[in-house]
């Protein structure tokens, strides 16, 4: 089996929209950095309201970490919500699965209107290893009022101990429906910020003032404030594309973070998997590849690509103030893997707190929230060694020691997971420029 196609299967199938460079001087109320999934619910939101705004992306929109989602839109986020109340409270724990269920229900809303590939499928989040956790995730979901059932599926090729069935959840085409809301927003694409002052960004072709900056740059551009480079780091994973095997109803995610995800496209399913932490080793496409020679003897790769996520300390994105010092700065980040569903969940905390209005959800994902978690100490000894491993060449984000990537003709960095193809031009931030 082998695969020329290196585009997902989204890039494939949808038509994108363009945006014109911006040209000269402007103003106004609510600027918005980055052209992703966030960015562009956070604009279409601001429109619904009537807020004046303009969004800029460096490149094109959707042309980053968006294009390569799976495209889930579940409340199913692994075991997460047995671990939330555990660490947090019922409260917090009923809180986030509530802004998932917002989310997804805007979601059907919308995508009644728009041919995007709509199509209610029920969600497994199973586990290879322990029944044991999924009977206490599904007994989380009960207490929260959701009906999760338990079940042992027939539909993977191996056996499990069990997973967490939740019905009527769905999936999409992103691309066909982002390019659709997209239209007609005052969008600059190809307009990089190379500057920032409290009230003006600096691009190369004009400078923008504003009142509010909302920055959704997957990795936030920003490193003077709220210490994201300590409470973020990137994990990178894999997918392929394939014809001719057995495809699948539900969708499926194993619940630990090396295991497998399962969902059809038409007559293509997508396998998942051959995660690892950006700048690190793992099993790449040739793990999926190794699978899909056992398991689908008869199938076709048609399609290959990658994405990574930006992974937070405590499994709840960052979204809302950058920081305690910037009333007027908001960032939407760490999405964990499940940007559908939270990138929506931020666009609708953004757009009430840029108006100054309250959220319900944003005490749950504020970005002020204690970082005493373990994961912080991982993340600061990750820092540190890619800062005193002696090797060229360096990323120009903070200096880390870069690490090639075999499987991706790539150089990463395993501080903070910016990316530079063999040349040195930037692939993935939150470094702004080429490699040094």
């Amino acid at each position: 089996m082998s695969a020329n196609i290196t585009k997902s299967v989204w890039e494939s199938t949808a038509s994108r929209v363009r945006f014109e460079q911006l040209r000269g001087n402007k103003s106004t109320d609510v600027l918005i950095i980055g052209g992703g999934i966030a960015g562009i619910l956070c604009a279409y939101k601001l429109k619904g309201a009537g807020i004046d705004f303009i969004l800029v992306e460096a490149k094109d929109i959707c042309g980053g970490i968006t294009k390569n989602t799976t495209a889930k839109i579940t409340l199913g986020h692994g075991l997460i919500y047995d671990k939330m109340i555990k660490r947090f409270s019922f409260e917090k724990a009923k809180l986030y699965l509530q802004a998932q269920i917002q989310a997804s229900e805007e979601y059907r809303e919308l995508c009644k209107e728009i041919d995007c590939d709509w199509e209610s499928r029920d969600s497994y989040v199973y586990s290879l290893k322990s029944s044991e956790k999924i009977h206490k995730e599904i007994d989380a979901l009960n207490r929260l009022g959701v009906k999760a059932e338990f079940r042992e599926t027939q539909e993977l090729p191996f056996s499990i101990e069990g997973a967490i069935l939740v019905k009527n959840q769905a999936q999409f085409n992103p691309l066909k429906f982002l390019y659709e809301i997209a239209e007609g927003l005052p969008i600059y694409e190809n307009t990089k910020v190379t500057g920032l002052t409290p009230h003006k960004a600096i691009t190369n072709y004009g400078e923008i003032s504003y009142k509010k900056l909302i920055v959704a740059t997957h990795f936030p551009m920003l490193n003077k404030h709220g210490l994201y480079p300590l409470k973020l780091y990137q994990h990178r994973s894999y997918v392929i594309a394939l014809k001719n095997a057995q495809n699948v109803n539900g969708m499926y995610v194993d619940e630990s973070d090396a295991g497998m995800s399962f969902r059809s496209y038409g007559d293509v399913l997508l396998l998942g998997g051959g995660g690892h932490r950006t700048g690190k080793s793992g099993g790449c496409w040739q793990e999926l590849e190794t699978f899909a020679k056992k398991h689908y003897k008869n199938a076709e790769i048609v399609g290959k690509w990658a994405t990574q996520d930006c992974m937070t300390l405590d499994g709840i994105p960052y979204v809302g103030q950058y920081s305690k010092s910037t009333p007027n700065l908001f960032v939407a980040t760490g999405f964990n893997k499940w940007g559908m569903t939270n990138s929506m969940a931020a666009a609708s905390i953004l757009s009430s707190l840029v108006q100054g209005k309250s959220s319900p959800y944003a005490e749950v994902f504020s970005p002020q929230r204690s970082p005493f978690r373990p994961q912080l100490a991982v993340n600061a000894f990750e820092s540190a060694l890619g800062l005193l491993t002696p090797t060229a060449p360096r990323c120009p984000h903070l200096g880390c020691a870069l690490k090639y990537n075999p499987a991706e003709h790539s150089w990463d960095c395993p501080c903070h997971g910016s990316r530079f193809d063999e040349s040195g031009q930037l692939i993935d931030n939150p470094a702004t420029d080429d490699k040094i």
